[in-house]
């Protein structure tokens, strides 16, 4: 009688080292043309990232000078050399009473005496702080230069509101054709646009950094080097190349403030390079 095993036939299959060879040298193949289309997709992707971060990163920091700039009390703007641009920002402004009312009242701006403050036509949104500057009528010139210490600008006290200005004995130069005011903040006052550091290391990357400088008062007369960035606020760094150019154009119209940067970062073998070039108009009509 034959065992219940031996009804059964047993086969074994496999594969010989060269065909394992062989797939293993397929595989090897379609991995290499595979790589090529994918590595190529992953470059162009850490390319548009790093390009979409310069960008971003130049476009903020031009927006925020834009914006700056278009506060800036007219005739201010002023560069020293071309790695910065410094101007008065005004945060608030208004119009003087110049004539008593039918009954004849009211606190009027002059220019023929010293006098202590003055109505504002239609209220200010916030009143002043005390220490804040008000200007009047700046031109830029001696004379009615806001930089200067005793032209056209005096310092407000605790008694300014919303509606009526007040301030140390001052006697104003000049009238402002509109019967327009500034006031600057007493804690920011003059503010400055720095690039310093301006360069490419030996992997590409921007060594320069943007800042922001303020706090630092008025300089008068306007110097030939710019204010120190010591502990000042980055605003964009990785900067391989930058410069500020001011056209002030004619006088009580309108300046050209131009801002020329570019943005060098290296990353995991990839190099980019961003360029900006910005133009500001500016508002000089006092």
């Amino acid at each position: 009688m034959f065992s219940e095993r031996s009804r059964f036939h047993f086969s074994h299959s496999g594969f010989t080292l060269v065909e394992m060879i062989i797939v293993i040298v397929i595989l090897g193949i379609i991995a290499a043309v595979a790589g090529i289309f994918i590595s190529g997709r992953v470059q162009q992707y850490q390319d548009l990232g790093l390009r979409a971060e310069l960008s971003d990163t130049a476009d903020t920091a031009a927006r925020r000078l834009s914006r700056e700039l278009h506060l800036a009390i007219p005739n201010t703007v002023r560069s020293a050399n071309a790695s910065c641009v410094e101007f008065i920002p005004a945060y608030e402004g208004g119009r003087y009473r110049n004539a008593a009312d039918g009954a004849g009242a009211g606190n009027v701006f002059t220019t023929t005496q010293a006098i202590t403050s003055f109505d504002v036509i239609g209220p200010l949104s916030t009143a002043p702080s005390n220490g804040d500057f008000l200007v009047i009528y700046n031109l830029g010139i001696p004379g009615a230069d806001a930089y200067a210490p005793s032209d056209n600008r005096a310092t407000l006290n605790g008694s300014s509101t919303t509606s009526l200005m007040s301030f140390a004995s001052k006697q104003f130069p000049f009238e402002s054709p509109g019967k327009k005011f500034q006031i600057v903040s007493g804690t920011e006052r003059a503010v400055s646009y720095v690039c310093a550091g301006v360069g490419v290391d030996a992997k590409g990357n921007g060594t320069g950094k943007l800042y922001r400088v303020s706090g630092y008062g008025f300089v008068y007369p306007e110097p030939n080097t710019c204010a120190s960035v010591t502990s000042a606020p980055i605003l964009a760094q990785n900067i391989s190349a930058c410069s500020f150019t001011y056209d002030p154009g004619v006088r009580e119209r309108t300046g050209l403030v131009a801002l020329r940067l570019s943005l060098s970062k290296n990353v995991l073998q990839t190099s980019e390079t961003v360029n900006l070039y910005y133009d500001v108009n500016v508002n000089n009509v006092p």
